[in-house]
């Protein structure tokens, strides 16, 4: 879905896509390169760094969906389509398109996007360092600002405007059916094995928790956990908590904290 919208509906009214996407798309469009082995190129770097700061799990993946874009793109390439409309009706749709096939990709644990292993990385280490949450979404709207500006200088204003406009589409599919992957995520975690599930997230997340006491009307007396963390951390909370018997979870958006 994201690869059809793209490479059919978006790059043929001069828009393009955002994220390191967006980056391999502006240097197939100045040096004439094949816009798949661009994409392959551009986010190799960023797998490489996802696997090296985000674990086996995600890179594959993220391996998977990148390969599978990649080759969906160099596919429709080939293929002659034309959405014959208005170019914002066209940009409104492709963008809505690319969105949702976005989200699946996001929902399912992927990545096929480099800016938001980025972001990630990024928001990990500052969390490391400083024992903070902070959301990936000043670090997103920065690496994509700096992307449209250069398309605005190096292209055409046109171009810039479309492609803003792929960008606030898509991104409002994604928040709609991802709930917001860009903000912290609260876990409220039920268990009685507080210590484990503790050591576990010290272990593989490197985070912390509060602790509060409670009592089930069956269960009886258990503690109840409270943890912040990022979207992409998400697969690795449920599979610590799935290793825990008789533990489970909540999951809330937060969209800010204040200190």
């Amino acid at each position: 879905m994201a690869s059809f919208a793209v490479a059919l509906i978006i790059l043929p009214n001069d828009a393009i896509d955002y994220g390191t996407a967006g980056v391999a798309i502006i240097i197939s469009k100045l040096t004439k390169i094949q816009l798949s082995i661009c994409v392959i190129a551009v986010f190799i770097p960023f797998l490489i760094a996802g696997y090296i700061f985000m674990g086996k799990k995600f890179t594959l993946k993220a391996a998977v969906g990148s390969v599978v874009y990649t080759a969906g793109l160099d596919f429709f390439e080939k293929i002659p389509f034309e959405l014959n409309t208005e170019h914002f009706l066209a940009v409104a749709f492709g963008g809505a398109l690319l969105g949702a096939g976005l989200s699946l990709i996001l929902r399912n644990g992927g990545c096929i996007d480099g800016s938001e292993i980025l972001a990630n990385i990024i928001v990990k280490k500052l969390s490391d360092i400083t024992g903070r949450n902070y959301s990936m979404t000043p670090i997103l709207l920065v690496f994509n600002a700096l992307v449209y500006l250069t398309v605005f200088f190096v292209i055409d204003v046109t171009a810039a405007l479309l492609s803003l406009l792929v960008y606030f589409v898509a991104t409002m599919v994604i928040d709609h059916f991802t709930d917001h992957f860009e903000a912290i995520k609260q876990v409220t975690i039920i268990t009685q094995d507080p210590d484990g599930i503790i050591s576990d997230l010290k272990e593989r997340l490197n985070k912390t928790c509060t602790i509060m006491n409670s009592r089930g009307a069956i269960a009886g007396e258990n503690n109840t956990l409270i943890c912040y963390i990022s979207y992409f951390e998400l697969p690795v909370m449920k599979e610590i908590i799935s290793s825990h018997p008789g533990s489970f979870s909540t999951v809330s958006t937060i969209e800010e904290i204040l200190r």
